[in-house]
C-alpha cells in the first residue's frame, strides 16, 4: 500500500463580470484508491457544486467566481492499494468480449487519431505476441522515440503531431500511446492526476498525464513519458483524451498563475505503507470487471 499526501493550489485573477469554472482536481474514489481525508479551501465566499460522473467516476466541482482574486487549495490523503498482476498471464481481450463500457476507448478521438495510425501500429507491433507485453512494447517505443521537453507543444497538439515532431510533454506521450493501442484494437484511455517520485530535474511537481489500457479484466497503468514511478500515480480523472479531463475548464476571462503542487509519500511499517518503487509487475488501481461478454470470471479478490 502507498499513502500519499498532497495539495493543489490554483490562483486566478478573474475579470468582470465574473467567470464560471469546472474543476477536476478531486481525487477519484476506486476500489484500489481510497480517499482518507480531503479538504477544499476557497478564497471567495462561494457555493460550489460537486458531482461524480456515473460512467467514469470523475469528480467535478462547478462554481461561479466573482471578479477579483480567486484562490483554491485542495488537499487530501490517499491510499493506493494496487492490484498486482503477472504480465506474462494478462491477455488482450477480443473486441467481441469487451465490456460495453470499455468500447468507447477503442474509437478515434480528437487528440488520438488511431484510424490514421493503423499502418504504423501494425508495422511496429503487429507481429508481437498479444497481451500485456505488447502494450508494454508500445509504451517503451513511445518513451524511446519521443523526447520529453517542456514548452514544445500546445493545447492543439495531437498524436499525429507528436509522431511527426518526436517531442512533447506527458500529455503528448499519452495521446500517442493511446492512439497506437487503439489502432491495434486495444482499449486505452487518458488519465490525469499527479505523481510521486518524478526526477526533480524536470522541475516543480505538476499535473501528470498517463495511460490505462484494458487487458484481461481491468485497466492497467502505463507511463509512456517514463518520468513517473507507476506506484506513485494518483488519479483525478479518466477520458478519451485530454479534452475530457482538463483540471480546469474556464468560461470567461482570467489570468492564471502556474499551479502549486506539493506531494509526499509516507512509509509506515505498522500499516504496511511503503514508498513508491519501480517493479516489474503489472499494476492497476481500477475496480476491474467481474464479467466479460461471452465469458465467466471469478469475482475479484
Amino acid at each position: 500500500m502507498v499513502r500519499l499526501r498532497f495539495s493543489v493550489e490554483l490562483n486566478y485573477d478573474v475579470a468582470p463580470p465574473g467567470c464560471d469554472f469546472i474543476f477536476n482536481i478531486h481525487a477519484a474514489h476506486t476500489r484500489h484508491q481510497r480517499v482518507v481525508t480531503e479538504m477544499m479551501e476557497l478564497g471567495q465566499f462561494l457555493m460550489p457544486q460537486v458531482h461524480t460522473d456515473a460512467a467514469t467516476g470523475n469528480r467535478y466541482m462547478r462554481l461561479k467566481a466573482e471578479p477579483g482574486r480567486l484562490r483554491l487549495r485542495y488537499s487530501a490523503t490517499v491510499e493506493l492499494m494496487h492490484y498486482i498482476g503477472a504480465p506474462a498471464f494478462i491477455p488482450e481481450v477480443p473486441v467481441a468480449r469487451l465490456p460495453a463500457d470499455v468500447l468507447t476507448y477503442l474509437y478515434p478521438s480528437r487528440y488520438c487519431q488511431s484510424d490514421r495510425l493503423y499502418d504504423v501500429a501494425n508495422k511496429e507491433f503487429g507481429h508481437l505476441p498479444h497481451g500485456y507485453g505488447r502494450v508494454l512494447a508500445v509504451c517503451d517505443w513511445v518513451a524511446n522515440h519521443v523526447q520529453f521537453k517542456s514548452a514544445t507543444t500546445n493545447a492543439s497538439t495531437s498524436a499525429l503531431d507528436t509522431l511527426t515532431e518526436r517531442v512533447g510533454v506527458c500529455r503528448d506521450f499519452a495521446h500517442l500511446m493511446i492512439a497506437l493501442c487503439r489502432a491495434l484494437n486495444i482499449p486505452a484511455r487518458f488519465v490525469t492526476g499527479i505523481d510521486y517520485g518524478a526526477d526533480p530535474a524536470l522541475g516543480p511537481s505538476d499535473f501528470h498525464a498517463y495511460v490505462e489500457a484494458f487487458l484481461g479484466d481491468r485497466w492497467y497503468l502505463f507511463d509512456p513519458s517514463a518520468t513517473a514511478i507507476p506506484m506513485g500515480l494518483m488519479r483525478f480523472g479518466v477520458g478519451r483524451d485530454a479534452a475530457d479531463v482538463s483540471f480546469a475548464t474556464i468560461f470567461g476571462s482570467v489570468r492564471a498563475e502556474p499551479p502549486k503542487i506539493v506531494i509526499e509519500a509516507a512509509a509506515d511499517a505498522f500499516s504496511g505503507a511503503e514508498l513508491p518503487r519501480r517493479r516489474p509487475d503489472a499494476l492497476s488501481t481500477d475496480d476491474g470487471s467481474a464479467v466479460l461478454i461471452g465469458a465467466r470470471l471469478a469475482p475479484l479478490a
